[in-house]
This record gives structure tokens, C-alpha cells and sequence, in this order.
């Protein structure tokens, strides 16, 4: 057995990582053999839940989970950290303007940054799910200077997932079946989901998306306007945001970062954008297809991007632009 690595959850009496945090304890995202130190954190109104939330995981008697550390400490949280998964952020509520959102979070994300800058180890994985998740993740980013910037990540994976599954469904085949579609930009109603590298394995061979769709009308509206809209969807069937769908995202991309992409296989990450050949502009957490090895990322470069593609990629990068500079002003650097 390998020595235990620390993984945080914020938000941890939330409804994502009530969902969450079982399939890390038992060994889904790090590793059947890793054992694991988990580290909640919440507000301080939300320990009760939380106290609820480490009974029940003490309950499944895991073998791969060493210790729970419940908390509403940065301090105690962010100690030495292999692994940090920040869900929590303040929600938007109804009349909220998008600028107050972005104002509330700058706050709790520059202070989780600075607590990743002083206490974690400088190798630590932080992947940033709470919205607006491209932007909070730069402002943790940025707060946090002597952590590379290649350690963070937001994540699309959800987005990537529906897309995968919008397709499968389409052509009536299991989501494994479909490999390579891309989510470009923002995890926003401007994200761009992407089948132009698209492949799908039918009937014995592996057919181009747009091939074995035969819809390209489709393809071009309804598929896009589906995983665009479909956080909305979601909320306006249950009455509540994407909660196990978004666990099982959060797991397929912290295991990936872990483990690797399977090869000839991309996935889709908001990474730090530098130097891309996409011409997407520097500084932004952007969710580019990327492929992973040893832990480190790489965009996948060389793709065809058609007028389509180009203005929809452009148009998402405007967006972050706009919400990057607003958020900065807020961080006063």
C-alpha cells in the first residue's frame, strides 16, 4: 500500500459531494490501492450536516479510507494538500446581478487560492467546479503564484460528458462508443460542444460524427443549443443543479489527471490558456481538448477548426474576457 494522499472537498455537506465523496473514498478516482486522508470543508452553519455527511462515510466502512477531517478552517483544509476539489462557491440567487456573483466569489476564491499558496504542497491538483468555474479558478490561480499554473484546472467534463452522451443516444449506440468531441471555452451558455473530430464506432467501423449522425442540421442547432442549456434543463425538472452527474464528472476528470487518457482519446479541461495555437486568448481558464500523461496536460493541437467553429470559440472567449476583467478588478491586483 502506497502512502495515504490528502484530497479536499469544499462545499462538503453539499449536494454534489454527497454524491462525491463515496466513489473517492472507495477508490474510484485516485485508485483501488491508494488510500486516502479526506479533508471537508464548509461553512461553519453547514458543520451539523457535515458531522451527518463523515457518520454516514465512517458507516461504509471503506478500507481505503484512512482519516476524515471535517472543518471550517482554510488552515486546517488546506494542510499539505495532494488533492483539491473546490465545489463550494455562493450560488447565484434569483434578481442576482452576474456582476455581484462574480464579486461574492473573487472573495472566496481569492482567500482558497491564498490558503493553497500557504499551505498546500506546491504539487497539489486543484480542480475548481463552483460557478462561474473558468473565472474562479483563474482568481484561485492567480492568488496562489508559486503553484504552477498548469495545477489548475475547471471543470467541462460535465459538458464533455453530455455531449459524448447526446451523441450515443443519437446514434443509438453506448456512450464508449463515441470518443473525441471537444467543449470549448466557458462552462456557460457560450460554451461550444464541438463534433468536427468527433468519432463513432458503428456497426463495426468508426465513422466521423457528422457521418454517422446524417443530421448536420442538428448537429449545428439543437445538439449544441441541448449541453449548452441542459444545467437549466436539469433545474427545471428537479428543482436542484446537477448533483450526481456533476460527481460523476468531477471523478472522470480527477481520475484522468491521476491516470492518464486512454490513448488516441481527448478530453475536455478549462485549463490556463498561454501560447495556444487556437489563437484563444492568454490568461484565461478556457476548456480546450487536451490529453494527459504523468499528471501533466498537453492541448491537443493541430485541429482543423472550421468558420463555424471559429465563431463560436470566439464568441465564448469574449465572454471570459469580459468576466476576467471584471473579476480582476474586484481582486485589486
Amino acid at each position: 500500500m502506497s502512502e495515504p494522499i490528502r484530497v479536499l472537498v469544499t462545499g462538503a455537506a453539499g449536494q454534489i459531494a454527497y454524491s462525491l465523496l463515496f466513489s473517492i473514498a472507495k477508490g474510484d478516482v485516485f485508485g483501488k490501492d491508494q488510500p486516502i486522508i479526506l479533508l471537508l470543508l464548509d461553512i461553519t452553519p453547514m458543520l451539523p450536516v457535515l458531522d451527518g455527511v463523515v457518520m454516514e462515510l465512517q458507516d461504509c466502512a471503506l478500507p481505503l479510507l484512512r482519516e476524515i477531517v471535517p472543518t471550517d478552517k482554510e488552515e486546517v483544509a488546506f494542510k499539505d494538500l495532494d488533492a483539491a476539489i473546490l465545489v463550494g462557491s455562493m450560488p447565484r440567487k434569483e434578481g442576482m446581478e452576474r456582476k455581484d456573483l462574480l464579486k461574492a466569489n473573487v472573495a472566496i476564491f481569492k482567500s482558497q487560492g491564498a490558503a493553497l499558496e500557504k499551505y498546500a504542497k506546491k504539487t497539489v491538483k486543484v480542480l475548481v467546479v463552483g460557478n462561474p468555474a473558468n473565472t474562479n479558478c483563474l482568481i484561485a490561480a492567480k492568488s496562489a503564484p508559486s503553484i504552477p499554473k498548469e495545477n489548475f484546472s475547471c471543470l467541462t467534463r460535465l459538458d464533455h460528458n453530455r455531449a459524448r452522451s447526446q451523441v450515443a443516444m443519437r446514434c443509438g449506440v453506448p456512450a464508449t462508443h463515441v470518443r473525441n468531441v471537444i467543449i470549448w471555452g466557458n462552462h456557460s451558455s457560450t460554451q461550444y460542444p464541438d463534433v468536427h473530430h468527433c468519432l463513432v464506432q458503428m456497426s463495426g467501423s468508426e465513422l466521423a460524427c457528422f457521418d454517422a449522425v446524417k443530421d448536420d442540421a442538428w448537429l449545428k442547432g439543437d445538439f449544441i443549443a441541448t449541453v449548452q442549456q441542459r444545467g437549466a434543463a436539469v433545474i427545471k425538472a428537479r428543482k436542484l443543479s446537477s448533483a450526481m452527474s456533476a460527481a460523476k464528472a468531477i471523478c472522470d476528470h480527477m481520475r484522468d489527471i491521476w491516470s492518464g487518457t486512454p490513448e488516441g482519446e481527448f478530453t475536455s479541461m478549462g485549463v490556463y490558456s498561454t501560447g495556444n495555437s487556437y489563437g484563444v486568448p492568454d490568461d484565461l481558464i478556457y476548456s480546450f481538448p487536451v490529453q494527459i500523461k504523468d499528471k501533466s496536460w498537453k492541448i491537443v493541437e493541430g485541429l482543423a477548426i472550421n468558420d463555424f467553429s471559429r465563431s463560436k470559440m470566439d464568441a465564448t472567449a469574449a465572454e471570459l474576457l469580459e468576466e476576467r476583467d471584471t473579476a480582476v478588478a474586484f481582486l485589486g491586483v
